[in-house]
């Protein structure tokens, strides 16, 4: 069964929604990735977020910043995919899906990323090239990469 994807404002999440979002987040990043941060942190507010759906349920998401909101740059962060759904390829399609609504709704197509370096290759395939050196984020190895 395919991913349906939706693009939406903050305030056109529903509590359930949101509830699902942050769900998939703090399973991944807080619980799998053994990672304490603050991932609440007030940005999500300003951000647009694109969710995946695989029978009601968020399977996938990242959130977008437009150009100066969080980044020089229009920007995609807290990029997670349910571990049940990775050997599917559906990344790749939340890339896309993302990199689509930032050329939509913030009319640009240079992109900032913070990723993990173990995702080097993943990004690449999508056009993003390294920019930087290697630095820790919350414990985890980072680079800097841009798509334009």
């Amino acid at each position: 069964m395919e991913i349906n994807f939706e693009v939406k404002r903050f305030d056109e999440l529903s509590v359930i929604g949101l509830y699902k979002i942050l769900r998939l987040r703090a399973q991944v990043f807080v619980v799998e990735q053994d990672c304490v941060y603050q991932d609440i942190d007030n940005k999500d507010q300003k951000a647009l977020h694109v969710i995946g759906y695989k029978n009601d349920e968020v399977v996938a998401y990242t959130r977008l910043f437009d150009t100066g909101d969080y980044f020089e740059n229009a920007s995609i962060g807290r990029v997670v995919v349910s571990e049940k759904e990775r050997k599917y390829g559906c990344g790749h399609d939340l890339i896309k899906e993302s990199i689509k609504a930032i050329e939509v709704f913030f009319k640009t197509n240079t992109i900032k990323i913070s990723a993990q370096t173990y995702l080097k290759r993943f990004y690449e395939s999508h056009g993003f090239k390294q920019i930087g050196e290697e630095y820790l984020e919350d414990g985890i190895p980072h680079i800097g990469m841009v798509k334009s």
